[in-house]
């Protein structure tokens, strides 16, 4: 039994179809194309024109404000402090958050995790102490470190 070739064409299936390919020249090309996938880019969150795909952006500033000691006071066991973060939407509202310093730990170790050898781009967090951790001057300097971390 023999086959034959047809002279009629053949068509792929939609989902075969690159229906976002698009022609453009080199001098329109977007930063976005360029980069390796994953590569870290700085944007301006401060202007008022959004693009569709900043959508994923809604932070427009974040501020570690204070410290509430949990658990009683210092000298009581099991106490610890959690951190208040103040984070402005682009929107123009508000959101308070409480994060442990080990949530900042667990993340600034998945950033470096997630973008390898960028290490040196992430900021380092401020120091553990056991002695000092409940001492107001300790944490004022831990808030700043945090604080600066996050910007």
């Amino acid at each position: 039994m023999s086959s034959t070739l047809s002279n009629s064409s053949v068509a792929s299936p939609p989902y075969w179809m690159n229906t976002h390919a698009h022609q453009r020249n080199t001098s329109s090309v977007s930063v976005e194309s360029v980069l390796p996938a994953g590569a870290i880019i700085l944007q301006d969150n401060d202007t008022s024109e959004h693009q569709d795909r900043n959508n994923a952006c809604w932070a427009k500033s974040v501020e570690v404000v204070n410290y509430t000691v949990v658990n009683g006071g210092a000298t009581s066991v099991g106490a610890f402090i959690v951190w208040n973060v103040r984070v402005e939407t682009l929107s123009g509202s508000y959101m308070n958050i409480r994060k442990r310093y080990s949530e900042f730990d667990e993340f600034r170790s998945k950033l470096v995790k997630s973008f390898p050898g960028f290490e040196g781009a992430v900021p380092s967090l401020p120091p553990k102490s056991v002695i000092s951790k409940f001492r107001p001057n300790f944490l004022e300097k831990r808030r700043t470190g945090l604080q600066y971390f996050l910007k």
